[in-house]
């Protein structure tokens, strides 16, 4: 990219924030990916829409990048500009039973911010990796809960540089999509309308899914968690377990021994380990069961 191109993106959202070459496997949950053109952490939603509107202008790529905890990059990198919006954190309450949160928070602090505050009805989010940005995107969901539940409106940069407000019916939720998806909007921060509970029993329930997800899912190797979506009366796990899948590998990447719905980084994976193992899992389960598996990961760069 034009060395005069980075300066002026340098100046709008200060230097130490716009990286060269940066290696994505510091950015993903999966712990691999190669370097990204450019990454670029600006801190508000002015520094958002000039970033943007001179990315456009120039016709250069970008990918909007929450926690990385639902991408495989590819290890040639990205060859274009990563716009991190790890900044756009905060949290605050707004009257007595609703949250707003910004795009980059973590579902995790979220979930505390609404315990600490007597708020119920994100327990079931505490556990998801990533952020509420990430979490609109998909409609994620867990243990019977799911964004729809819970959103009230999405605050939006559209691909026209107009910031639009989308309310839950707009949002068009569904199974792992939103309305976000395909659309080149933005997430910038997220209303979420919850009821008032009790403290220790919000508690209590966070700390009983905590200890579930830890006796089901691989959580002490890299990941991005679920790896496929749920395939409309079956489990993606159960199909990839009777297809004879459970702990293959292909170089550090292998199906979980304890959940077959996981692909992990057992050591020393590529981002090529990961896909060409995603890709022999859709073949495997298709040949046994006729079921077609569809990845929730998303791929960023050429594989």
């Amino acid at each position: 990219m034009n060395k005069e191109v980075i300066e002026y993106l340098g100046q709008i959202v200060s230097p130490e924030n716009v990286i060269e070459n940066e290696d994505m496997s510091r950015h993903t949950t999966f712990k691999t990916g190669g370097p990204a053109s450019l990454f670029i952490s600006p801190a508000d939603i002015s520094q958002l829409e000039k970033v943007v509107e001179v990315l456009r202008r120039i016709s250069e790529d970008f990918f909007i990048l929450g926690n990385g905890s639902n991408i495989l990059v590819s290890d040639k990198g990205f060859d274009g500009a990563v716009i991190s919006l790890k900044r756009f954190s905060d949290i605050e309450l707004k009257g007595e039973n609703t949250v707003i949160a910004g795009s980059g928070a973590l579902n995790s602090a979220i979930a505390s911010f609404a315990r600490d505050n007597s708020l119920t009805g994100f327990e079931f989010a505490a556990g998801i990796p990533g952020t509420i940005g990430g979490a609109m995107i998909m409609n994620a969901g867990a243990y019977d809960g799911e964004m729809k539940q819970v959103t009230g409106a999405v605050t939006v940069l559209s691909p026209k540089g107009e910031v639009m407000v989308l309310d839950n019916s707009t949002m068009e939720f569904g199974y792992r999509t939103s309305a976000i998806k395909g659309r080149g909007y933005i997430v910038l921060s997220v209303e979420l309308s919850f009821e008032k509970g009790d403290k220790q029993a919000i508690s209590d329930k966070m700390a009983e899914l905590a200890a579930r997800r830890r006796d089901k899912q691989p959580l002490e190797f890299p990941s991005a968690g679920s790896t496929f979506k749920r395939p409309e009366g079956y489990f993606a796990g159960k199909l990839i377990e009777d297809a004879g899948l459970r702990g293959y590998s292909v170089g550090g990447a292998a199906v979980s021994d304890k959940h077959c719905g996981f692909v992990i980084n057992k050591g020393g994976a590529t981002s090529s380990d990961i896909y060409r193992l995603i890709q022999d899992v859709k073949e495997k389960v298709l040949e046994a069961s006729g079921v077609e598996l569809e990845p929730e990961v998303i791929m960023l760069g050429k594989f």
